[in-house]
């Protein structure tokens, strides 16, 4: 079988041959690719030109529904892709994790939709005051890059390498070409089959080179931004490209890192740390045969604990079953390749030098429904270091495969030690039940780390384990690891949109981020807002209340009310001292009072009080003071239909300033109110 690149909108073979893909548990070759043929510079102006308007025409509301509906259909026909996950070597829970963990990427990018405006940009931040009369003003938008998202991924991870990264440039509003590692692109190529297939994504946001993508980086742009997940050697040479560095293209690399486990000097044998501590470094160790950029390379272990946790990991790791994943009980699968398994007791072999194994064996052991000679096995091998500061070879040399080594630390200091030596990393952990010992560990540990877990039986139920990067949090790491961030929420869109410093007057800004700014001009209107439906309402538009002059008996019987007797309110004989003149009005009564001079109390298209998304206090309020409002609706928030029958309607963010009678706030506020839409369908 010949797998076909999806390029400018067709599917196509490469010319030639190709290059022969295996599977991984049989040794028999499943298919060849080839990108001989491919234009990449008309790939990447397809992307522009077609993707990228299409995609930039759509508001970020639009987008995350088209990626809901992506993930939903993919989520209904997964277990297609489970066989073919099988022939990369995988178990069925490591194909969960690549194939489920891939679409559940999806999901979450989606629901992140509902954080953003319904607007094809957002407006990132608070303004800023540029002059003392207020007239100038500076704020800051992000829009789409209008160029191509270029994927480089790694073999360990076919779907969620991909998925996990489209998933981001797509809520952006940016195309993208994903190259996967030829060796397992034919499960990339299946999955992409069925994306085309369901025409859910607009023609040009997403094409496939299964193939050689050698070159392609020679005609990025500026606009353009590049993805890399694989070894630092590759990554630091491909980001290195003249093109890439001539146009100061954005190039995000997550490298394989040494990451390590720290078993806290509390977590002794018997404790709830010391068991689920093993229980992890086994799982890591085994899960996808120890392929993965997360997994625990260095197990660092208090030295009197050293033999209690090489006995214990021992134990667990016997228990694990090599061979054919189709076989029952059987719970690890084999290497991506012959390739990777030549690679990985290559490093051994050097690891070695300075280390002893203390569990497994290179060539002695069995392989259940496969012969291990024919597909990609290898033991889960466990090594021994008892002097990591002088033999430093654990900290330099990443066997990639279902390897790690025991290395003893004295006190916690040289355990934060250790983990530094890694020279970053993408994941640490630490399993501790003391907080004290997880906060000195975290905060002297951070500087290297991308992401520290801790782990202890509080949180193990629900805990998704050491190696498990999560979509609101950022996936990446200093150093070895590579020195970039991928997902993490918001700020992953962040690096697929342009940041762009805006300056004018507060009714420009307004104008031009459809949010109203302060000092922006106020438009007042025959017709109450409370009394318009969603769409009739304008940004800027502005009520200005009667007014009301504060007595004592509002402040006395607002305590009453309350039941808010601060002494500054009902105590006019303790003010000596404070920076009040006489009893002062609650805060929360002149907001209070402020929502009885603005709201309109007859029966519309208001249908509730949503909340308050900010509130200060800046001047006292005295019995004597008279108090009015001005509310102007400050941003329209759109919101999506959970059911047919639900009323169609949107939030409105009002902004509540309340002045006395020299013209001065006094309090600031915005609320939120739900608004029916006047289009019910």
């Amino acid at each position: 079988m010949k797998l076909q690149n999806y390029a400018l909108g067709k599917w196509i073979t490469g010319d030639g041959d190709g290059k022969e893909l295996f599977n991984a548990i049989t040794g028999d070759v499943v298919a060849t690719a080839s990108s001989k043929g491919l234009d990449f510079n008309e790939m990447m102006h397809y992307g522009r030109t077609v993707g990228g308007p299409a995609l930039r025409k759509m508001t970020f509301h639009e987008r995350g529904r088209m990626i809901k509906a992506l993930a939903l259909h993919l989520h209904g026909i997964r277990k297609k892709f489970y066989p073919i996950s099988a022939a990369t070597g995988c178990t069925k829970g490591d194909s969960w994790i690549d194939i489920d963990g891939g679409i559940g990427t999806l999901f979450a990018y989606a629901s992140l939709r509902k954080k953003f405006p319904n607007e094809t940009y957002f407006v990132d931040g608070e303004a800023a005051t540029l002059s003392k009369g207020g007239t100038f003003i500076g704020h800051h938008i992000m829009v789409p890059k209008p160029g191509v998202a270029i994927h480089i991924n790694a073999f360990n991870f076919p779907i969620w390498g991909m998925l996990e990264k489209v998933a981001v440039n797509l809520l952006a509003g940016v195309p993208a070409i994903v190259k996967p590692a030829t060796i397992t692109s034919f499960l990339t190529e299946a999955f992409v089959k069925e994306i085309v297939k369901s025409k859910i994504l607009p023609d040009g946001a997403l094409q496939l080179i299964c193939g050689s993508a050698r070159g392609i980086l020679d005609h990025v742009t500026s606009q353009d931004v590049v993805t890399f997940t694989g070894s630092a050697t590759t990554g630091i040479m491909l980001k290195s490209t003249p093109q890439v560095l001539k146009e100061a293209v954005p190039f995000n690399m997550e490298a394989d890192s040494l990451n390590c486990s720290v078993l806290g000097p509390d977590a002794v044998p018997g404790t709830p740390a010391f068991d689920l501590f093993i229980k992890e470094v086994r799982k890591e160790m085994t899960v996808k045969c120890g392929q993965k950029c997360t997994a625990i390379r260095r197990v660092i272990v208090p030295e009197n604990l050293m033999e209690d946790v090489q006995i214990a990991l021992g134990k667990q790791l016997a228990k694990t079953t090599i061979g054919d994943p189709s076989v029952e009980g059987v719970r690890m699968g084999a290497l991506a390749g012959k390739v990777q398994v030549k690679e990985v007791r290559e490093r051994i072999e050097e690891l070695l030098q300075t280390s002893q194994i203390v569990y497994g064996d290179l060539e002695r052991f069995e392989v259940v429904g496969a012969d291990k000679n024919k597909g990609s096995f290898m033991s889960p091998i466990l090594l021994r270091n008892d002097d990591p500061f002088n033999k430093t070879d654990v900290h330099n040399i990443e066997a990639f495969g279902p390897v790690s080594t025991l290395i003893p630390y004295n006190g916690l200091d040289e355990a934060v030690e250790l983990a530094k030596l890694g020279k970053g990393s993408l994941v640490c952990s630490i399993a501790t039940g003391d907080n004290k010992i997880a906060r000195d560990f975290v905060l002297n540990a951070a500087s290297h780390h991308g992401r520290i877990l801790i782990i202890n039986e509080e949180s193990a139920a629900e805990s998704t384990g050491h190696g498990s990067p999560m979509p609101m949090l950022v996936h990446g790491g200093p150093g070895r690891a590579g020195g970039g961030e991928e997902m993490g929420g918001m700020r992953g869109v962040n690096h697929y949109m342009q940041r762009c410093a805006i300056q004018g007057s507060p009714t420009t800004i307004t104008a031009v981020t459809n949010q109203y700014q302060m000092g922006g001009k106020q438009t007042e209107k025959p017709v109450h807002p409370f009394r318009k439906h969603f769409e009739e309402l304008e940004v800027g538009e502005t009520v200005i209340t009667h007014k009301h002059t504060v007595t004592e008996a509002d402040i006395v019987n607002f305590a009453n009310v309350s039941g808010d007797n601060f002494y500054a309110h009902v105590d006019a004989t303790s003010l000596d001292g404070t920076i009040f003149e006489k009893r002062v009005a609650h805060g929360y009564f002149v907001l209070a009072k402020a929502a009885g001079l603005f709201v309109d109390p007859k029966k519309g298209p208001v249908l509730l009080n949503y909340g308050l998304e900010e509130c200060r206090f800046v001047k006292p309020v005295y019995p004597g003071m008279t108090i009015g409002v001005k509310l102007t609706v400050k941003e329209k928030v759109d919101q999506e239909k959970r059911e047919e029958e639900d009323i169609a309607k949107g939030i409105v963010k009002f902004l509540v300033d309340v002045y006395d009678e020299t013209g001065e706030s006094v309090a600031i506020a915005t609320i939120l109110t739900m608004v029916k839409k006047l289009n019910q369908e």
